[in-house]
C-alpha cells in the first residue's frame, strides 16, 4: 500500500476547479450565497463564498474593492467568522458586478 496517490482530489480543489471552468456553476453558486444567506444558514453562506472568492477574483481584489483587508474578509469567511450584514452585502454587489450577473429574490408564501 506504501507510495500509493490517492485518485481522487481534494473537494475544495475540486469545486475551485469547476467555479474557474463552468460559468453556470458560478452563478449558482452565487445565487446559492444569496439563499443560504436568506434563509439564516451563515455557516454555507461563509463557506460557498470563500470556495468563490478563491477561485474567481481572490482575496487581494475583493479587499480592494471592499475597502477591508484580505486577511480580514478571510475571516470573516472562515467557518469561526461573523461578519456585518453590511460586509456580506458588500461582497455580493461585488462578485454580481464582476460576474456580470443581478440576483433577484422572489417572495413566495409557505405551504
Amino acid at each position: 500500500m506504501e507510495g500509493l496517490v490517492p485518485a481522487t482530489r481534494d473537494f475544495g480543489e475540486t469545486t475551485r476547479a469547476r467555479i474557474q471552468r463552468d460559468e453556470r456553476f458560478r452563478i449558482a453558486l452565487l445565487r446559492e450565497t444569496a439563499d443560504c444567506f436568506l434563509a439564516g444558514d451563515l455557516k454555507t453562506d461563509r463557506a460557498v463564498l470563500r470556495d468563490y472568492v478563491q477561485a474567481t477574483v481572490g482575496f487581494e481584489e475583493l479587499a480592494r474593492a471592499t475597502a477591508k483587508s484580505p486577511k480580514s474578509l478571510m475571516r470573516m469567511l472562515g467557518s469561526g467568522g461573523n461578519p456585518q450584514v453590511s460586509n456580506l452585502f458588500a461582497i455580493l454587489s461585488f462578485l454580481q458586478k464582476h460576474a456580470k450577473v443581478k440576483l433577484e429574490t422572489i417572495a413566495r408564501d409557505r405551504e
